[in-house]
């Protein structure tokens, strides 16, 4: 008995046994958000912070982007090359628009995307274009000249900015409170939630507002070659190493997008303190918040 049962459970074992021909392999994407890489401006160059402005590097908890695409080549035109993820879009705003509530959010070290590399293009690629839409990042700032408490110094808020060429947005909830907005809104919006320290956690509330056109700042060292429509956030950066794609892969490729967030949050330093200030006097502005923009963009492959 035990005797004729060994070729069935031969032929039942090989028969089960995966084929390596078949094996599916993916390119997946997770998100880095690195204070110490190199802060950037707009065409890659190594950027100080301007006379008259500060910043801080804020606390990230979570980002979305709306496209990611794989390029050859410097010359390689945006669109042109390998588009392994694409947001939803919507129009009921009018224009069309990411779609916000169903845009895919990720912390760090947080797979963000998976593709097979079966519907990658073969091919070898050196730069990754990442459209940035959403930030959520945690920021401190000083309340200051209010009556009868006077200043509440070094307190923490919530930030959701939103950096994409344009968003449809129902609703927004950088961390607690929800703010509804029911409508597009175009690079530099944002939407500030307060973390008062207690006892004045009662008083927090949601601030909304909106940089200044143009100002949000969105690295492309490829500008020359390899331009951006003005109001997008695609960020470009050039692999370490070349990335080869064949079609034939059985492993999984992961890359991170490693994102400068050195000094990131950026505003008009009116005082000249280097704080984030605002006022509870009734009177005295507060000072503008000018550029939200991601500082550099190292995609590494793991």
């Amino acid at each position: 008995m035990h005797i004729r049962l060994l070729p069935l459970l031969a032929v039942l074992f090989f028969s089960c046994a995966k084929d390596p021909s078949t094996t599916t392999a993916d390119l997946k994407f997770q998100f880095r958000f690195d204070p110490a890489q190199e802060r950037l401006n707009n065409i890659g160059q190594p950027s100080s912070i301007p006379a008259g402005n500060a910043a801080q590097t804020p606390e990230f908890h979570e980002m979305s982007v709306h496209y990611i695409e794989l390029a050859p080549v410097a010359a390689t035109p945006l669109g042109d090359g390998a588009i392994v993820y694409y947001a939803e879009e919507i129009s009921i705003g009018g224009e069309n628009a990411v779609n916000f509530d169903r845009a895919a959010r990720a912390g760090e070290d947080q797979v963000f995307s998976t593709i097979s590399l079966k519907d990658v293009p073969p091919g070898t690629y050196q730069w990754v274009r990442a459209s940035v839409t959403y930030q959520n990042y945690d920021v401190r700032f000083n309340i200051n000249n209010l009556p009868v408490i006077g200043n509440l110094t070094n307190q923490k808020g919530t930030v959701a900015s939103f950096v994409g060429f344009n968003t449809y947005i129902t609703t927004i909830k950088p961390r607690e409170k929800t703010l509804a907005v029911n409508s597009n809104k175009k690079q530099g919006f944002w939407a500030f939630e307060t973390q008062l320290s207690d006892p004045y956690s009662a008083y927090n509330q949601i601030y909304s507002g909106d940089a200044p056109a143009g100002a949000t700042t969105v690295v492309n060292p490829l500008f020359a070659t390899s331009p951006i429509p003005a109001g997008s956030c695609v960020v470009t950066g050039k692999l370490a190493q070349p990335l080869v794609v064949t079609g034939q892969e059985t492993s999984d490729i992961l890359i991170t997008l490693s994102f400068s967030i050195n000094n990131s949050f950026e505003w008009q330093d009116t005082n000249g303190n280097g704080q984030l200030d605002f006022y509870g006097d009734g009177t005295t502005p507060a000072e503008k918040i000018v550029d939200m923009g991601l500082r550099g963009l190292i995609p590494v492959r793991n």
